[in-house]
C-alpha cells in the first residue's frame, strides 16, 4: 500500500480533476463521508465543492486550504481487504490523520494499469473554522501503513510499488500516465516559468516541440532521441501549461520571465520529490519503436 498526500492546496483543482476523470468513466464515485446530504454525489460537481468552499470561507489566512489524497494498494492488497475493507480503512486513515469529523469525497480510479483512489477533503476544522495540524504528516501515513501490513499480513516487499512516471520505450498506457505527469507537474506551484517546466518535462524523457500549429509530445532516450511515435498535444484533455497554439501565442505576448536562485531551488525540491515517487518499479523493456514524420509537419 502506498498512500500520497499531494502538496497541492487547490480545493477546486482537485476535486474537478477527478470529477473530470468521472466524466471521461475512467473513474467513478466511491465514498462519501460526513457531508449534510446522505448521497452527496447525486448532485452536481459544484454542489460537491460548495460543500468543502463554505467551510474554507470560514478561515481567509491559510492559503493552501485543500486535502488531496492518493491510496495505491496492490492487486494483493486489494484482494486481502476486499471491497468493504478498502472502504472501511480509507474512513479509518481519515480518522488516523484527524480528519475523521470532515466532509470528504472518494474516487475510485482505473485509468492507469492499476486500480487506485483520490481522496479531496479540506484541511480547515469544519467544526472551528481553524487549520487542521500536519505536523509529521508523512510519519502518521507511515504508520498508519505498517498498522495495515501487520492487520491484513499484507507483503511489504510489493508496498515498493508505486507510479512509474519516467517513460521509456515499452511504457504502457502512455497518453493516460503522459496526463497523470502533466496533471502532477501543473500542480506543482514553483513551475512558474516555461523553461522550468520544460526542464522538468526532460527529467522524465519527455519534450514538447512545435508542429505546424500546434504542439507534440515525444519519449525520448536518454541522449535525447525520440523513441516513441510522438501524440499531438491537442489530443489530450490535461495538458502542461505554458504550451498554446501557433496563433493564440500570435494573440498574446507572453513575457520571458528572470529565474532567481531561490525559484530555481523551490523548483528543484518540488520535483525531485516527484522524480523520488516515479522510482522503484523494474526498467521496462528496451523496445525500439520507428519514428515517422511523414505528414505531420515536424523535422526531427
Amino acid at each position: 500500500m502506498v498512500i500520497v498526500i499531494h502538496q497541492s492546496g487547490n480545493t477546486q483543482n482537485a476535486l474537478f480533476y477527478n470529477e473530470k476523470k468521472v466524466e471521461q468513466k475512467k473513474a467513478h464515485f466511491y465514498k462519501s463521508g460526513n457531508t449534510p446530504t446522505i448521497n452527496p454525489f447525486a448532485g452536481t460537481k459544484h454542489d460537491r465543492l460548495n460543500i468543502l468552499k463554505e467551510i474554507e470561507e470560514r478561515n481567509t489566512r491559510v492559503k493552501k486550504k485543500g486535502l488531496h489524497i492518493s491510496v495505491n494498494p496492490t492487486v494483493t492488497d486489494l484482494v486481502k481487504l476486499g471491497d468493504r475493507g478498502m472502504r472501511t480503512e480509507i474512513g479509518n486513515f481519515m480518522e488516523h490523520m484527524d480528519y475523521g469529523n470532515q466532509p470528504y469525497f472518494v474516487y475510485k480510479h482505473s485509468d492507469i494499469d492499476r486500480t487506485h483512489f483520490h481522496i479531496v477533503s479540506t484541511r480547515i476544522d469544519c467544526e472551528t473554522g481553524k487549520k487542521i495540524k500536519d505536523n509529521y504528516e508523512k510519519e502518521n501515513t507511515q504508520r498508519f501503513i505498517k498498522s495495515l501490513e501487520q492487520k491484513y499480513d499484507l507483503n511489504k516487499e510489493q508496498n515498493q510499488v508505486q507510479s512509474n512516471l519516467k517513460f521509456s520505450a515499452g511504457s504502457r498506457n502512455l497518453k493516460q500516465n503522459l496526463e497523470s505527469l502533466f496533471y502532477q507537474l501543473n500542480q506543482i506551484e514553483s513551475i512558474s516559468t516555461k523553461q522550468l517546466y520544460d526542464k522538468s518535462l526532460e527529467l522524465f524523457n519527455v519534450e514538447v516541440r512545435r508542429s505546424g500549429r500546434g504542439h507534440v509530445v515525444f519519449i525520448k532516450d536518454e541522449i535525447g532521441n525520440p523513441i516513441r511515435y510522438p501524440i499531438r498535444l491537442s489530443e489530450f484533455k490535461e495538458r502542461p501549461r505554458f504550451y498554446l497554439s501557433a496563433k493564440a501565442e500570435q494573440n498574446i505576448q507572453i513575457p520571458t520571465q528572470m529565474i532567481d536562485q531561490f525559484q530555481l531551488a523551490q523548483w528543484a525540491r518540488d520535483v525531485n520529490r516527484l522524480v523520488e515517487k516515479s522510482k522503484g518499479r523494474k526498467k521496462e523493456p528496451n523496445i525500439k519503436y520507428k519514428v515517422k514524420n511523414r505528414d505531420r509537419g515536424m523535422s526531427l
